[in-house]
């Protein structure tokens, strides 16, 4: 992969940029806001990707909007999609971001320096066509 591609990027909210304290809002965790703009600034796509819906969604929007982070979407591919929910809330990206992730989240540095730099770890990110992203073995 060319690592000047432009990528979308799904993120969770809950325990991935703040602290898991759902349904309130937990502290930024370090550096995630200012990884994400910067990201977003290198004209990655960032989706906010998360579980909360109705108010407690809306709460985690406002608070990233209040901490400078807007997303290109919300719980969807693109900001136009219209949702069947009787089909799977799956969305595209090319890097899904969460805490839930095996082994856990990496420190934001970290996330960035894999984004940025693939020659920092030694498991170098390879991006597939289709909905996934993997780790070379």
């Amino acid at each position: 992969m060319n690592f000047t591609d432009k990528l979308i990027i799904a993120v969770d909210f809950d325990g991935t940029i703040v602290e898991d304290a759902y349904p309130k809002v937990g502290k930024p965790k370090l550096f995630a806001f200012e990884t994400l703009e910067r990201l977003q600034k290198e004209g990655h796509r960032l989706i906010l990707w998360t579980y909360r819906s109705g108010s407690r969604l809306d709460d985690a929007v406002d608070f990233c909007k209040e901490n400078g982070l807007e997303f290109y979407a919300v719980n969807k591919s693109f900001p136009e999609e219209q949702f069947d929910y009787s089909k799977s809330r799956k969305i595209h990206a090319d890097i899904f971001i969460d805490d839930r992730n095996i082994g856990g989240l990496l420190g934001w540095g970290e996330v960035y320096q894999m984004l940025a730099n693939p020659k920092y770890h030694p498991n170098h990110l390879t991006k597939k066509k289709g909905f996934f992203s993997f780790l070379k073995r």
